[in-house]
């Protein structure tokens, strides 16, 4: 307890750290096709990814969010072998077979590091301090912490959604996606949670 009221400075650094290290996932831009008027009803998942694990993560994440909102949502992976994720023409025989009125595509576009200044945090001392050398202690310190620079790593994903009978795109979104956080399971539910959101609110998917 001593140590830690005597050392106020890295507790206020690394709350500014954990700050950072959450960053959330930021649309950059999203089109829809005015003239699509229909709300799908059975989507067709496909997450493009070299890593099998990533792509299952991302087809069930999507897959479970979509099929929670009404919407029949089938995982590619669970239909289609990791060795013919990049034969399109399988793809369009497995949405045809299951009767799929829409294929969604999501994808890893690029990653950026993006450096940002974190300032200073004013501190504020505890109500009390134990002993005079502690209070002394406080007093004669700086009550700023020093600022400084953090590196921000962004993945940019697109997430696309496609009419299955004519192959035209119907909705598009770009995202940033804040991946200093090393709990890669709540990157996606919050990447994934953000794409739905979206298309709930032009209309695609049931509240």
């Amino acid at each position: 307890m001593m140590r830690t009221l005597r050392s106020p400075f890295g507790l206020f650094i690394l709350i500014a750290m954990l700050v950072t290290a959450c960053a959330s996932t930021q649309l950059t831009s999203v089109w829809k096709d005015p003239s699509y008027q229909t709300r799908p009803a059975k989507i067709m998942v496909v997450g493009v990814a070299k890593n099998p694990i990533n792509r299952r993560l991302f087809e069930d994440e999507f897959a479970q969010q979509l099929n929670s909102r009404g919407t029949d949502a089938i995982a590619s992976y669970t239909v289609l072998p990791d060795e013919q994720q990049g034969d399109p023409a399988a793809i369009a025989k497995k949405v045809a077979e299951l009767g799929a009125d829409t294929v969604l595509i999501t994808r890893l576009v690029s990653k950026k590091i993006v450096q940002v200044y974190v300032p200073g945090s004013p501190y504020f001392p505890p109500p009390f301090y134990g002993t005079w050398p502690d209070y002394y202690g406080y007093g004669y310190r700086y009550m700023y912490t020093p600022g400084y620079i953090a590196d921000d790593e962004y993945a940019v994903i697109e997430t696309n959604l496609y009419e299955a009978k004519s192959n035209k795109l119907v909705w598009a979104a770009s995202s940033e996606t804040g991946i200093n956080d090393s709990d890669q399971k709540n990157l996606i539910q919050t990447y994934v949670g953000v794409m739905v959101k979206n298309m709930i609110e032009l209309g695609l998917l049931g509240k």
